[in-house]
């Protein structure tokens, strides 16, 4: 098979039909399955990495014999193999993260990953769903395709669960901030309470002084300054027992 002049993205090794070479632009484009003359050119991505829009492609090639190229580390696990593997570790670090996730913000940088990851793995399993009808014999294809369905599967309820905690984080903050903002104004409202109480006194107080003789001066002349420092603390005190009354739940 003549390979075309134009540019193209499989490797020059491969004797794949011309029509492969000339179906691909510059870039891998979606994932799907071609078929030409008995051949099966699978396109593939890698799993996404956060923040990169464009994906890397893996392109798997299966010739007219059934042969799978590249052919993966072991026999028994050819490339596809190889990148299904690749999705089912980052899924279970990704499920690592949402067990140990408990800020609003540490779903949201989940969800980040989760997001791409659910459209790749859901069109990675219709790819192979595509490759599995063209080639009905293959078993390796059947078992491949069912794999891809438990990535999809798995990275769909992931991010369910992930949504559902954001969700519920943002929701319970909400509720701690109302709860927040009814005792301040039940406070307010007590202090208000209080100030109303007493601000006839302290009116009068100011207006016409209070320097009146109480019958303390001798103690003050003799003792002093302990009956301060005795007024200073009784002072203190009430001011701390009128704060946990206004701060008291209802």
């Amino acid at each position: 098979m003549a390979h075309p002049s134009v540019r193209s993205l499989l490797p020059l090794s491969w004797q794949v039909p011309d029509e492969f070479h000339r179906r691909l632009g510059d870039q891998p484009g979606r994932q799907r399955t071609m078929k030409a003359d008995g051949h099966l050119l699978v396109i593939l991505h890698a799993p996404p990495k956060p923040d990169e829009p464009e994906r890397e492609g893996r392109f798997f090639w299966r010739d007219a014999n059934g042969q799978w190229t590249p052919p993966g580390t072991a026999p028994s696990q050819p490339g596809v193999g190889q990148l299904l593997t690749e999705y089912e570790q980052m899924i279970d670090r990704l499920q690592d993260a949402e067990d140990q996730a408990k800020t609003a913000r540490e779903y949201f940088n989940l969800l980040n990953q989760l997001n791409p990851l659910v459209r790749t793995t859901r069109n990675l399993h219709e790819a192979l769903q595509d490759a599995r009808e063209a080639a009905p014999d293959d078993r390796q294809l059947l078992l491949w395709r069912d794999r891809a369905y438990a990535l999809a599967r798995s990275a769909e309820l992931l991010h369910n669960d992930s949504k559902t905690a954001l969700d519920f984080a943002v929701a319970q903050r909400a509720e701690e901030e109302a709860e927040s903002s009814r005792r301040a104004a039940t406070a307010a409202y007590r202090l208000n309470t209080l100030v109303a109480c007493f601000f006839p006194v302290a009116t009068l107080a100011a207006i016409f002084g209070v320097n009146l003789h109480h019958g303390m001066e001798v103690w003050d002349e003799k003792y002093a300054p302990l009956p301060m420092v005795a007024i200073l603390g009784g002072g203190l005190l009430i001011g701390v027992l009128l704060m946990l009354f206004i701060n008291r739940k209802s």
